[in-house]
Order: C-alpha cells, then sequence, then structure tokens
C-alpha cells in the first residue's frame, strides 16, 4: 500500500506554500501523489551532435564555453533578446534567447554550458529554448509539462523532483504482479522514475506503455466495481401511463422523427422492465435529444416517480429548464432548477420540495451531487455530455436513488464497438437524423485573405434581421500563440459594424453576468456576439443564423461541430465559416472535412482517424473521457485488454480487499475524493 504522506497534501512539500499550492491546483495537482503523476506530454532529447551534422531548423543541445558576456537588448512590451557567443571547438555560435533575461546571471565568461534550441545554418545561431548548466544534464530527454500562466516549466520540474527525491520509496504497485508479468509492464517506481527521466527514447516508450496500462486498468476497475454492486442490474419497473403520454404528444408543435420515436421506444421497454436501464444515448447536435429526454422524464413522473437532469454547465442547465418546463408544466409536472447560482432561500425551498416529493423533476449541475439534496422517490437519472462527469460524480446522483434508471445522453458520437469498451456493458440508442424541416447549415472553409467575402455574408445577414456568432479559442493574449483573441475580435467587429450592438461573452465572467448576455441575445437584442467556446453547449437560438469561427484550425473536428450545432435551429437557412490559415497537412484535411459534412457520426469517425495528428485541442470535444497518459483511440487495443483484466479482477474481490489489492484500492477512493473536490 502507499504511505498516507503520499496523499498529502503539496505544502507539505518543501518550498510549496499557499500561493504555490494554489498555482498548482490551477494545474489539478492538490497533492504529493499528483505531482509524482503528473507526467510529461512529450521530452527534449537533449544529445549533443558535431556542428557539421546538424540540418537546418534541427532542434539540438550544444555543448560548449561561454565566449562572450551576455547582452540584453529589448524590444516592444514585455519583449527582450538576451545574446551571447558560445566556443564550440574551433568554432563560434551566437545563441539567442528571447523574454528570459533572468538567464543573464547564470552566463559566466569561461563556463562550460549546454544549450538547446533550433540551429541557424546560414547563421550559425541558435534560438535557444532551454538553458543547462552542463553539469545539470549532459544527455538524455528532458521533460516537458503542461503548465499555464501560474507556474512555470522550470519551478514545475524543481517542485516534481523533490518529490521523486522524498517520496519514490513509498510508491507502490497498483497493478497486480501477475498481470504485469503477463503483458510485461514495469513495476509502479520503475514507471514514475522513467516517465520523469528517461535515458533514452527507447526508455521513455517502455514507461509510456505501462503507464496507460495502469491509468486504463484503474478506470476500469472503477467501472467493473460499479457493475459488480448490482451485477443482475435489477431495477424497479416504472408502470408509466400510456393515456398520459399521449397528452404530451398531443402537446408537441411538431412530429417527431422516426429515430426519436424508436428511441423513445427503446427507453418505454427499459422503464417497464424489471432490470435497471443503463442507456447511452448518442445524438448529433440539434438531433432532438431534449425531447426524447423529456418522453423519459414524463412517463417516470406518471409512474409515480421523480426524475434529476445533470448536465455540466449552468448555461444548459438553464436552457434544458425552459424547455422541460415549458412542456412539463401544463400536464401538472413540477420542474426546478438547481445550479451554483440558485439563491439560498430558493435553493432551501427546492431541498424541502424535493424531499417530500412536491417537485417532480429537478434539472441543475453538479449542484444536484451534494449532500443536502435528498428525493422522495428518485426513479430516472438523465446525465447530458456525459463524458464531462466522473465516473463516481455520476454515481454519487444514481446512489440518491433506490436502483434508479439511468439514461446518458451525449452530442458527440463515438463508434459504437469504442462506446461499448469504455462505457462498459451500457445499451446504445443513436437518433442518426435531423427533426423534419431543419435545414442543413452551409459550412465553408475561408482563409483570412477572403475576410470580404466573410463580411459581406455577415452585413447580408444582419440587414435581414439575423443574428451571427463570431467564436475565438482564447479570451486573452497569448505569447506562445499567434491567435485573435476574444477581446481583440470584440474590438474589431465594433469598428468594422459601428451600426451593429456587439457584445463580448467568455467563460470567466461571472455565471449571472454570462446569462444576463445570453438572455439578451436570445431576445435579439445583441446582432453579433463575440464569444469563446463557452457557448458552443447549450444555447438555442433560433434567429442566430451564423457562425464565423475564427482559428478554426484550433479546435478539434467535434468542437467545431459542437459550436456548428448552435446554428440551424430555425427553419430559415444557416451558414457556418471556419476561418483558418492551418499550415500543416493535418490542419488543412481537418478542414477540408468538417466543412464537407454536417454527419455528426460521420465526422466522430474522420476525428478518431486524425487523432494523434496534434489535435490537441479537440480532445476534451471528443465524448470520450480523459486520460493524462493513454489516448482511447490510440491505445484502443490497451484498453480493451485493461477491460478484460479488470473485469476478472473484480469477480475475484469485488471490494478489492486481499492485501495486492489494496494499493488499487486506494487510488480509486482518491480519485473519487478528487471528482468530488472538482
Amino acid at each position: 500500500m502507499y504511505a498516507k504522506e503520499l496523499f498529502a497534501p503539496v505544502t507539505d512539500l518543501k518550498g510549496v506554500g499557499t500561493k504555490t499550492a494554489a498555482a498548482l491546483g490551477s494545474l489539478e495537482i492538490y497533492s504529493i501523489y499528483d505531482l509524482l503523476y503528473y507526467f510529461p506530454f512529450r521530452y527534449d532529447e537533449l544529445q549533443t551532435i558535431p556542428l557539421d551534422q546538424i540540418m537546418d531548423g534541427q532542434k539540438v543541445m550544444l555543448k560548449g564555453v561561454v565566449a562572450t558576456e551576455a547582452f540584453v537588448s529589448r524590444f516592444g512590451y514585455k519583449k527582450s533578446r538576451l545574446s551571447f557567443k558560445l566556443r564550440i571547438d574551433h568554432d563560434v555560435v551566437m545563441v539567442n534567447f528571447f523574454n528570459q533575461p533572468w538567464l543573464k546571471e547564470k552566463i559566466e565568461v569561461g563556463k562550460e554550458v549546454a544549450v538547446y534550441g533550433k540551429y541557424n545554418i546560414s547563421r550559425q545561431s541558435l534560438a535557444g529554448f532551454k538553458f543547462i548548466a552542463a553539469k545539470e544534464n549532459d544527455s538524455g530527454m528532458a521533460p516537458i509539462y503542461s503548465v499555464n500562466r501560474h507556474l512555470r516549466q522550470k519551478k514545475l520540474i524543481d517542485f516534481i523532483n523533490i518529490a521523486l527525491d522524498e517520496y519514490l520509496p513509498t510508491v507502490d504497485d497498483v497493478v497486480p504482479v501477475d498481470i504485469r508479468r503477463k503483458y510485461r509492464l514495469l513495476p509502479e517506481k520503475n514507471i514514475v522514475q522513467k516517465m520523469h527521466h528517461p535515458q533514452n527514447f527507447n526508455e521513455s516508450q517502455i514507461a509510456k506503455r505501462s503507464a496507460i496500462f495502469r491509468e486504463f486498468f484503474i478506470f476500469q476497475t472503477e467501472l467493473a466495481q460499479l457493475t459488480e454492486v448490482n451485477p443482475q442490474n435489477k431495477g424497479i419497473p416504472k408502470k408509466y401511463d400510456l393515456n398520459e403520454v399521449a397528452k404530451l404528444t398531443k402537446s408537441l408543435p411538431f412530429e417527431l422523427s422516426t429515430d426519436q420515436k424508436q428511441v423513445i421506444n427503446e427507453i418505454f421497454a427499459d422503464l417497464f422492465s424489471s432490470r435497471q436501464m443503463q442507456r447511452l444515448l448518442q445524438g448529433d447536435v440539434g438531433s432532438g435529444k431534449t425531447i426524447v429526454a423529456v418522453y423519459a422524464i414524463f412517463a417516470a413522473v406518471t409512474a409515480g416517480f421523480q426524475a434529476a437532469l445533470m448536465v455540466p454547465t449552468e448555461i444548459l442547465a438553464t436552457q434544458h429548464f425552459k424547455k422541460i418546463d415549458e412542456l412539463l408544466r401544463p400536464l401538472g409536472v413540477r420542474c426546478a432548477l438547481l445550479t451554483g447560482s440558485t439563491k439560498a432561500l430558493e435553493r432551501k425551498e427546492i431541498y424541502t420540495e424535493l424531499t417530500d416529493g412536491t417537485i417532480n423533476v429537478v434539472i441543475g449541475t453538479h449542484a444536484l451531487i451534494q449532500s443536502n439534496v435528498i428525493f422522495k422517490k428518485l426513479g430516472l437519472v438523465i446525465i447530458d455530455e456525459q463524458h464531462r462527469f466522473g465516473v463516481n460524480q455520476r454515481q454519487s446522483l444514481i446512489n440518491k436513488g433506490n436502483l434508479p434508471d439511468v439514461l446518458s445522453m451525449t452530442a458527440t458520437p463515438i463508434p459504437r464497438t469504442l462506446a461499448l469498451t469504455v462505457y462498459g456493458n451500457m445499451s446504445i440508442s443513436e437518433i442518426r437524423h435531423l427533426p423534419a424541416g431543419r435545414k442543413k447549415v452551409i459550412s465553408s472553409w475561408k482563409t483570412s485573405t477572403q475576410m470580404d467575402q466573410v463580411y459581406q455574408l455577415m452585413r447580408e445577414q444582419l440587414k435581414q434581421g439575423f443574428q451571427v456568432y463570431a467564436v475565438t479559442p482564447l479570451i486573452t493574449e497569448s505569447e506562445a500563440l499567434d491567435l485573435k483573441n476574444a477581446e481583440q475580435l470584440y474590438d474589431k467587429l465594433s469598428k468594422d459594424f459601428p451600426d451593429e450592438k456587439v457584445v463580448l461573452l467568455h467563460g470567466q465572467m461571472p455565471g449571472n453576468k454570462k446569462d444576463e448576455i445570453m438572455s439578451e441575445f436570445a431576445a435579439g437584442e445583441i446582432n453579433i456576439l463575440v464569444a469563446t467556446s463557452v457557448i458552443e453547449v447549450g444555447v438555442d437560438v433560433a434567429n442566430a443564423n451564423m457562425m464565423v469561427i475564427y482559428n478554426a484550425d484550433r479546435f478539434g473536428i467535434s468542437q467545431l461541430h459542437q459550436l456548428r450545432g448552435r446554428i440551424g435551429r430555425g427553419k430559415t437557412q444557416s451558414y457556418c465559416i471556419f476561418l483558418a490559415d492551418p499550415n500543416t497537412q493535418a490542419g488543412k484535411a481537418r478542414m477540408k472535412i468538417v466543412a464537407s459534412t454536417t454527419d455528426g457520426f460521420k465526422l466522430a469517425e474522420e476525428d478518431l482517424k486524425m487523432r494523434g495528428e496534434g489535435d490537441i485541442f479537440g480532445k476534451a470535444q471528443s465524448g470520450l473521457p480523459e486520460f493524462q497518459v493513454g489516448d482511447v483511440v490510440n491505445n484502443y487495443d490497451t484498453m480493451v485488454v485493461a477491460q478484460k483484466e479488470a473485469r476478472k479482477l473484480i469477480k475475484l474481490d469485488p471490494l478489492l480487499q486481499k492485501s495486492e489489492n489494496k494499493t488499487l484500492k486506494q487510488v480509486i477512493e482518491y480519485k473519487q475524493l478528487q471528482q468530488k473536490r472538482t
């Protein structure tokens, strides 16, 4: 078993105070354990190569003696260049470090140092990425970690190294020894050590292979445990009232699609049976999953049960509440909305009415899994965009009922075989076609040289009284990525469209401010909404029929499709323009694919095929759970093996009580605590 101190807060580490702990927390590093298992996402190979063997533009490590004093020149706002000459045998190379003036104090004439960067043959110069005192690292692989503006790479590496020195001996094996031997996996200590400090590329790959299996194995063990708790899938039959359900059908201002009717029948069969429903509903954006959820909710209510719908954002919760309340209130169903923004007095009233059964349906965010939320008779749990919730978060809501039926929904379809592996033994339903009367969104990819065409179409739509979304990937300036950000874009569009009301919306705004802006947009009081991907889920404004996505190549295919799904909600023709100047073949291919089809299932297949080609911005929107080391698509075979071994283990030891499984149990319990924290 792991020693208890491994799960101690990071403040137990030398040099980590409250401020640094907050910075580490922004990377979801809260404990010594988190720090040790915060693995690099790539490595810089620190091998020296003779100058005459280096290719132009190659990233290399050069080792030599500092020949001149370091000189810092400044240009632009907060920009600087530090330069010095490095003597390598009989040659002299000019070394430049940008925006790292503090390195000056480390550079002494006559001192041997190593520098890592990109080499320019014609200038015989190196644009430095990393400065290394020669004694620190003569060779090997330098780890590169995901960091943010709160914490520098160097500082994080220092803390990880301190943790390795002090706590590596306390690390124990999570994967049982017989499974490790069977698949030739490294022991836990070796995984941790070699993931952070491999000596060469081959060693890093061996460590990564073991780390991926470990990660998938923990995930699949957690899933297998949940299944084992209720092995026969015993549930409570819901004898719903078909006559009442018919009233709902009569009240609808539209005809259900064939796909919707099929899925509703599958759900009704699950509700009526004595088995607990565990169903995943996959449906494209705008395909009408919400109305299917309404039928499931109403059927459960007519059978005398309560229902809960949990969603990842307040905007989406509010959207669903308005729609569901409008449809079910006339049929005598009492709905409530519960989010982090719900006022204390109203919240208290909702708690009371859920407990006494006055409220039939509650729609909300993570607020639903708080201990104060107690149901009288919860019979149906619906989880929207379910991959955004941890296994334990979903289970926390399910545990508030007595074997309630569970319907999970996602607007980012994934292939059936993959879904079955990732989500265990769920039944899968699909809505593949859009409701009747909906027009396909006309999509196109434009480069920045075609802005005149984009503006012309925007002006035409605005003149006809329609509204426009302008979407950008970033909120504030980034030195690392030369992207138009939301604030700059807002300023530009305000100038270019002086007669239109242009408003900015982003994720860092307070919830009530975001709601206020979205209400104004829904009411038609805003003409152009400049937004980050905060609008990607839960915004339904029929009059908004055009979207321009700036730097579209910085989004993943699934996320672009999600964003596009915010338009085309009415019966008028809608337009989506992907504005991008990709400089890679993968980026160009992504733009062509997403502009060529609006079929989410087809795009999902293409997205999965392309994964691993640098689509780092789209992973969170793939409809798949996120892993730190493994990738469900590229490492699918490993996931299948991990699932098989986890299920076998849980059959033999359901509660993980055997001594060889105690460490695994510890990690799962710790992960569950962390999910509650977030």
